[in-house]
């Protein structure tokens, strides 16, 4: 069974390039492209890792994330922020909210993958599938 990732972005690049890398490292890789979806989508799907933008219409990535874990409490995906904004102030604000892991545009797709397996691991859910 592979691990179930949802990217939350409003630029298609940015959620292209998340899924082309993902998906070659044996993710299942599932879209949203603003806040609101990307509430409605953690809810109905259940995915095992979260990477959210900050920016984003509808809901910016802080509220996703609140939203997430009042609705869904320990069930809560652990969520990754991604976003261009990575002043100290910014990157306090993203854990505060609940986030796992801040990382900052431009980003190292690599180290993207690292990131989601080491936030798994300390979630107690297992790695992807080309690290198992």
């Amino acid at each position: 069974m592979s691990i179930r990732v949802l990217a939350i972005d409003d630029e298609d690049d940015v959620l292209r390039l998340i899924r082309i890398k993902l998906e070659r490292e044996g993710f299942e890789v599932m879209t949203a492209s603003n806040g609101e979806e990307g509430v409605e989508k953690v809810l109905a799907e259940k995915p095992d890792i979260v990477i959210v933008d900050v920016m984003m219409p509808k809901k910016d990535g802080y509220q996703v994330i609140k939203e997430v874990r009042e609705e869904l409490g320990s069930e809560a995906p652990p969520a990754i922020i991604l976003s261009v904004r990575g002043g100290e102030t910014d990157i306090a604000q993203g854990l505060a909210a609940g986030a796992v892991d801040y990382i900052t545009k431009p980003f190292s797709p690599s180290e993207l993958v690292e990131r989601i397996n080491v936030a798994l691991i300390r979630s107690g859910r297992t790695l992807s599938p080309s690290q198992a």
